[in-house]
């Protein structure tokens, strides 16, 4: 039987172990676990592609 682990827990994984080292900052956690739905195209990939893209839009026309 194979075992599979989704690539968004291994990001959050990842940004909670960096955060608890304290090798990043919480913004930089943030975006790792972030990107982690993205990657995954889990169900939450549109809302955090939506949110994201609103984020690149505010950073543009500022």
């Amino acid at each position: 039987m194979a075992v599979t682990i989704s690539v968004t827990v291994l990001l959050a994984l990842a940004a909670a172990l960096l955060l608890r080292a304290r090798r990043v900052g919480l913004g930089t956690a943030a975006v790792l676990w972030l990107s982690g739905f993205t990657t995954a195209s889990t169900g939450l990939a549109d809302p955090v592609n939506t949110f994201l893209a609103a984020l690149a839009h505010i950073a543009t026309n500022h």
